[in-house]
């Protein structure tokens, strides 16, 4: 079993994660991280001599579709639900700086 984590490793650990912790969630999430670093150690004893690694815990292939050109909808179709629109385009509100120039 992995030596108990210390206060401040715990804190270095949150200030990486960028968050703000109070003394009562150190001591929270120490227990919790003690925990996580003890399932580590039980999997490092684990023999994986001779296993080839693997993206997926099971033998999955893909199952999507060929990706193949196909027409689009109409334009009228598309424009149908717009709130605002200038055929053939969306109208949406100016976002980028004063008067819209980017």
């Amino acid at each position: 079993m992995p030596e108990k984590l210390s206060e401040e490793q715990v804190r270095h650990v949150a200030k990486l994660c960028r968050l703000t912790v109070s003394d009562a969630e150190v001591e929270h999430f120490r227990e919790q991280l003690a925990a996580i670093l003890e399932y580590i150690d039980k999997l490092s004893a684990l023999d994986v001599d001779g296993v080839e690694p693997m993206a997926h815990a099971l033998d999955v292939t893909n199952a999507l579709r060929p990706d193949e050109p196909s027409a689009g909808m109409a334009i009228v179709d598309v424009l149908a639900n717009a709130p605002q629109k200038s055929p053939p385009f969306f109208q949406v509100p100016k976002v980028l700086g004063e008067g819209g120039n980017a």
